[in-house]
């Protein structure tokens, strides 16, 4: 079997030398290549390249944002999951979402023995994507405030700081209390032959739970979400303090079911469409994307292979 391993080397848990260690270990299993990102983007030109050129396997080191580069390259290839290489996920990343979500160990040395004994097994598991207009996500995406908290940590990434839960949560308020439009909800969604939902001030979309990590501790705004269903979606009316503290509540509780007059909560959809009355900011998988004030999503069942 010929693999390929596609390594950030900004990620956030892993060292060089944990690094040499994982490539003997894969190697002793597969015919592996070892790529280095060096850019945004560059993972998916990796993981392109690798399926065409017959390539079995792309395994990733790194976070989130690494994995949905991966996923895009591979999803440039073939008609179905057969057609495609297939994927394996290290973590390596400061939260690593889709990892965990497959059932990844958070540590990267106990994945990569998880993607080890898969390879000596032969097992695997197919998973759906979400797409948005032409870009594939793997568990989550938003428009509205947690894109611009994604937007925020990011700046402070740039400025130096270390990507922490505490981090986002002074984000989240900072963006909360100072920044967000919370008086006129710009959002409307569209789905085939239903009534538009009106004046939505904030969009979740899960194609999986989570959509985050506080920490060791999921967050699930869409509990029922699933890699074999389609797309849930959460999205909040208005953004005034009770009722967006009460949700906060809602979505942090031991057994999450987010509900109430100003909460619209969608289950197990194909394809629908954002709209915004101005550009919002919008996120893939936590990667910030810039703003958007129409999105076309839709679900993709069976797209992936992962080795886990």
């Amino acid at each position: 079997m010929r693999a390929l391993l596609v390594v950030n080397p900004k990620a956030t848990t892993t060292s060089e030398r944990s690094r040499d260690v994982l490539v003997r270990a894969l190697r002793s299993e597969v015919d592996l290549t070892v790529a280095y990102t060096r850019r945004r983007g560059h993972a998916m030109e990796l993981a392109r390249e690798a399926a065409t050129d017959d390539v079995d396997l792309v395994v990733t080191l790194g976070g989130d944002g690494t994995v949905n580069e991966a996923v895009n390259g591979l999803m440039a290839a073939g008609d179905k999951a057969d057609d495609r290489p297939g994927l394996a996920v290290v973590p390596g990343g400061s939260t690593n979402v889709f990892a965990r979500a497959v059932g990844m160990p958070r540590d990267w040395a106990d994945g990569a023995s998880v993607i080890l004994e898969a390879l000596r097994e032969v097992r695997s598991r197919r998973v759906g994507l979400g797409r948005a207009d032409d870009r594939y996500f793997t568990f989550c995406a938003g428009l509205g405030l947690d894109a611009e908290v994604v937007r925020r940590v990011e700046r402070a990434r740039h400025r130096g700081r270390t990507s922490t839960s505490s981090l986002y949560l002074r984000s989240t308020l900072a963006q909360y209390f100072l920044e967000t439009e919370r008086r006129h909800p710009p959002v409307t969604l569209e789905c085939p032959g239903e009534q538009p939902e009106v004046g939505l001030a904030t969009v979740i979309v899960q194609n999986a739970t989570p959509w985050t990590y506080l920490g060791d501790r999921p967050v699930n705004p869409c509990p029922d979400a699933s890699f074999e269903t389609g797309l849930d979606v959460m999205a909040m009316r208005e953004l005034h303090v009770p009722s967006t503290m009460r949700t906060v509540q809602q979505i942090l509780a031991r057994r999450p079911r987010p509900h109430g007059k100003r909460i619209l909560n969608l289950h197990d959809l194909e394809a629908f469409t954002l709209r915004a009355d101005h550009p919002m900011a919008f996120q893939l998988d936590g990667e910030y994307l810039g703003e958007r004030n129409k999105i076309q999503f839709q679900s993709i069942p069976d797209a992936l292979r992962i080795v886990c």
